[in-house]
């Protein structure tokens, strides 16, 4: 079917992808030559762009169970091919182009779902984002690299096989997951959704590397929501815990918040089982929240900015408070505003791939680095912008909004995260000048912003069974 697209960027759909006899109305807002349907579900029948308790016990401080860490492996120590799952989206694309950058052949596997997303919800990235095709073309005009792209969807296990049979993988990157709380919580239909996408989608790669690669190695992206706020220091993954005498180290207790978060449980779980069953080697990054747009290769043209969610189901909070700024529209803190959480700049997220990639797991060793490099909460974070705010001559006000998730409002978090220091990162700490230029970047784009999706639409509580759909 590859002929069906003539381009100059190289672009393979495996043979798994079926033609699509049947389109849902969402999808239709799309302009496109060609499409295919790779699942029966609604979310995947679309057309593409092609333009596309407490007892007696004692906690003590982490070790990794069994090989322990390492910072090489030895066998299939050097990866040369990587497949970049969900290298269309925000923390993806900019992966897929840093290590391309870094002579690592790379491919990109993509559903594009992320783009219909934002037909169905009416919202749209702040920033003006290429499709695909035309990003993949820009890149080898502008460094001579190629990137292939493989689109379809991960959930159907033909296409996915197919895909790792033609571009055989040393490490896969799996971005490739609904990654909005606010997202999964807005009906039952997306609930499901997100969990089956990403449960599903997961146990597919697990079963493609141990039938087709066994040696390659999976940096899988989890998230810290995954343990929730509890009133201990978390652990990077395990915690070893002495408990009647006895003592043992055990995967750190989850208390995810939302069914976006109960599914990278889900995720860690299957992925420790199918390390320890298959031999599979996985390195799970729980990763914070991401802030920022550039990095240096998405830098280099327009064609490859990063989109930039600003949303109330999308936007994370700095970003979203950057904006908010920008437009004069108070900065939302939800609540009391105590909520606290690991951040990152994303040029340390595309760090930390490629780190875990370079240094990957032994045969059988899932490996849990908690991949954030500050904290602050959310007060703090409304300080920091409100400061910078005056320092470029906007007067940025505040507001607390009813809180729409179910979590503490003020609470203990200490998170460790050296691991990914011990292998060599080098963080870009917030500053003042980062949220200058983050408060500018958002200024030069204010005309695009949609005063409606500022404030939270989506709560934890109202949540029901009846589909919701955005009024034109």
């Amino acid at each position: 079917m590859a002929h069906l697209l003539s381009t100059s960027c190289t672009l393979k759909i495996a043979p798994g992808c079926k033609p699509n006899s049947r389109l849902n109305q969402d999808s239709l807002a799309f302009s496109a030559s060609f499409s295919f349907q790779t699942s029966k579900s609604p979310f995947r029948s679309f057309r593409l762009p092609v333009e596309r308790f407490r007892t007696n016990s004692t906690l003590q401080e982490t070790t990794i169970p069994s090989s322990g860490f390492r910072a090489s492996s030895g066998e299939g120590s050097k990866a040369e091919k990587v497949m970049v799952i969900g290298g269309d989206g925000y923390c993806g694309w900019a992966t897929a182009l840093h290590l391309s950058k870094k002579g690592y052949e790379v491919a990109i596997v993509d559903s594009l779902v992320r783009r219909l997303f934002d037909q169905q919800l009416g919202i749209d990235s702040l920033t003006p984002i290429s499709s695909i095709h035309s990003r993949v073309r820009r890149w080898k005009a502008l460094t001579g690299k190629s990137i292939e792209l493989y689109i379809g969807d991960i959930c159907d296990f033909e296409f996915l096989s197919e895909t790792f049979k033609s571009f055989e993988p040393d490490a896969v990157v799996h971005f490739g997951e609904q990654r909005s709380a606010p997202y999964s919580m807005i009906d039952r239909s997306r609930a499901v959704f997100t969990q089956n996408n990403n449960v599903i989608g997961t146990l597919n790669v697990l079963f493609a590397i141990k039938e087709y690669r066994d040696h390659c190695h999976l940096v899988k992206l989890g998230t810290m929501g995954e343990y929730g706020t509890p009133n201990i220091d978390i652990e990077e993954g395990y915690i070893t815990i002495t408990h009647n005498g006895r003592t043992d180290t055990l995967p750190y207790p989850k208390q995810g918040s939302s069914f976006y978060h109960l599914s990278k449980v889900h995720d860690s779980n299957n992925i420790a089982f199918t390390c320890k069953a298959w031999g599979i080697r996985a390195t799970d990054l729980n990763q914070g929240v991401v802030y920022g747009v550039k990095t240096p290769e998405t830098d280099m043209h327009e064609e490859l900015c990063n989109r930039l969610d600003y949303d109330g189901v999308f936007g994370t909070a700095l970003n979203r408070f950057c904006v908010q700024a920008a437009v004069g529209h108070p900065l939302t803190v939800y609540g009391k505003g105590g909520q606290t959480r690991g951040y990152l700049d994303i040029r340390d997220t595309v760090q930390c791939v490629e780190l875990a990639i370079a240094n990957p797991a032994n045969r059988g060793e899932f490996r849990v680095f908690n991949q954030f490099t500050e904290q602050f909460s959310v007060n703090e974070l409304a300080a920091l912008v409100t400061k910078a705010g005056k320092n470029l001559g906007i007067e940025v006000q505040t507001t607390s909004v009813p809180n729409p998730r179910v979590e503490a409002e003020e609470h203990y978090y200490n998170a460790k995260h050296t691991k990914l220091i011990e292998l060599g990162l080098q963080p870009h700490l917030l500053s003042d000048s980062l949220l200058d230029s983050l408060l500018n970047f958002a200024v030069e784009y204010k005309d695009r912003v949609d005063m409606k999706q500022i404030m939270p639409s989506v709560s934890w509580k109202g949540i029901g069974a009846k589909p919701k759909t955005v009024a034109a």
